[in-house]
């Protein structure tokens, strides 16, 4: 994977600067052509303000999700909200993701009828996470700042590659990712927190695991899981919002004690954000994850 990652950087960074003129189809099928940089954006989904920042847009947003506190002196609005609240704001660009789109289609509908640009993004692979930024970029008016981006990323990646390359392959460590405690899930084999996983020196012991519609979950199950019981080495679970989990609730899990890692106490919680999100702070997510799996490897 990580080859063909490094791969996508040769081909993707020229393609940034001569991008401009093209439409772009959001996440949803929306086709918008980007006359001018918006300048009002509202931002409901913490990524895209934490990307936005990074480029250097944060100026151009004036509201953020109810949950995002990353800009603490702007309004923070919901989906869930009166359209008129958004509204009231004047915004010139909404940034949403599909999980908005699919619950309320109303919000969406009030907002363009109202002459206001709805544009709804969620990169699902590691891949399309460039294009993503890219694509901010535009809508932004930061398309070199996009790049650079992307470029720091692949610079980022390249040096915990070479820590990951002195871990020879028969001492790789095998490990059971978990994304949903409750429902017994863990990510899809092309998910940006298996490509955390992958690129931090982990094996994946779940790559059969089938991805539920168009997201970053996968559904295992806990007989599944309990077939491998032997072979895993470390038991990693993402904590967060989506995830609300603790060491504990997955050592008293019934049945888990046979597992291999729940036996060596080589249970780990990482921060959501770190490992889910499309942002530059999946390198940091890449970097926590090599520390958990070699502690004994110095940078």
């Amino acid at each position: 994977m990580l080859k063909r990652l490094c791969f996508f950087l040769v081909l993707f960074l020229p393609v940034v600067a001569f991008a401009a003129g093209n439409p772009i189809v959001d996440s949803d099928g929306r086709v918008i052509v980007v006359e001018k940089p918006f300048t009002r954006i509202i931002s409901l989904y913490a990524a895209h303000t934490r990307n936005l920042i990074d480029m250097g847009a944060g100026g151009q947003i004036v509201a953020v999700g109810r949950s995002d506190r990353q800009l603490p002196d702007l309004p923070r609005l919901s989906f869930r909200d009166d359209p008129e609240r958004l509204l009231a704001l004047k915004p010139d660009l909404v940034l949403i993701r599909p999980m908005i789109s699919r619950s309320y289609p109303q919000l969406v509908q009030r907002l363009e009828q109202s002459g206001v640009k709805v544009v709804s993004l969620q990169p699902a692979a590691i891949d399309e996470m460039f294009r993503y930024w890219e694509t901010l970029g535009r809508l932004t008016g930061h398309p070199q700042e996009a790049g650079q981006m992307i470029a720091r990323f692949g610079t980022g990646l390249a040096d915990i590659k070479q820590q990951v390359d002195q871990i020879a392959q028969q001492d790789r460590k095998k490990v059971y990712f978990e994304s949903i405690h409750k429902r017994m899930k863990t990510f899809a084999p092309s998910s940006m927190a298996i490509f955390v996983l992958e690129s931090a020196g982990g094996i994946n012991v779940a790559a059969d695991a089938l991805q539920v519609r168009k997201t970053n979950i996968a559904a295992y199950g806990k007989e599944r899981i309990l077939a491998k019981a032997g072979r895993i080495d470390v038991f990693l679970a993402q904590q967060g919002r989506m995830n609300q989990v603790t060491v504990e609730m997955i050592q008293q899990e019934p049945g888990f004690q046979v597992i291999k890692a729940v036996r060596e106490n080589q249970i780990f919680l990482v921060d959501e954000k770190l490992v889910s999100r499309p942002t530059l702070g999946l390198l940091k997510g890449i970097s926590t994850v090599f520390e958990i799996l070699y502690p004994k490897v110095k940078p």
